[in-house]
This record gives C-alpha cells, structure tokens and sequence, in this order.
C-alpha cells in the first residue's frame, strides 16, 4: 500500500469535515449530506482495488 494513499484519504476526511461543519450551521443539511456521501465514495473508488487484492491473495494461499 502506498503512503500517499493514506494521504489522500486523510485529506478528504479533514476536507469533508470541514464542509460538512461549514454547510450544516449554515443550514444546509442536504448538501452537506451529499459532500459526506461524496467523500466516501471516492475512498471507497480508491481503496477497491487494494480490497479486490486482498481477496485474490486469499484466495491463492487457500487455493494450495
């Protein structure tokens, strides 16, 4: 795994915390709904192949 992934997931946390505090006391609650959403998917688009990985690896050490 690549430290700049980590990064990157750290980045959008503190990017979509920030949002999300900024939009929802401006009463917002939508929009900062959908940054969150937004935010999650776009970890989880990242961290799949890493998963998808996992399991193949898993997969051929049970495969012997």
């Amino acid at each position: 795994m690549n430290i700049n992934l980590i990064f990157r997931i750290a980045a959008v946390g503190i990017l979509v915390s920030v949002l999300n505090q900024i939009l929802k006391q401006s009463g917002r609650d939508e929009q900062a709904y959908l940054v969150n959403l937004t935010g999650l998917l776009l970890v989880l688009f990242w961290i799949v192949p890493y998963i998808f990985d996992l399991f193949e690896i898993i997969k051929n050490l049970f495969a012997l």
